[in-house]
């Protein structure tokens, strides 16, 4: 089982935000704002969704993959989400 996922979120605004989450459900609670600890970037586009997640093995993984995933094109990042 993976400790470490690598998310995708899109904002009510239409932008993506990628981050490493060991808690998958609870980083979503908090980019949300039921529970303290959200991102700045998220705090104005709420609410956010879910739109793509990968597991990985550990935290360097995750954070590479996640490096990744951040540079990708916006249509790259919209055909993840399965929206393109």
């Amino acid at each position: 089982m993976a400790d470490w996922h690598v998310y995708l979120l899109r904002c009510c605004d239409g932008s993506f935000y990628t981050g490493i989450a060991r808690d998958l459900e609870r980083r979503l609670r908090q980019h949300n704002g039921e529970l303290a600890g959200g991102a700045r970037y998220t705090r104005g586009r709420r609410p956010v969704e879910l739109a793509w997640s990968e597991p990985c093995a550990d935290r360097g993984a995750a954070q590479s993959r996640e490096a990744e995933v951040r540079k990708l094109p916006r249509s790259e990042k919209l055909r993840l989400a399965g929206i393109g």
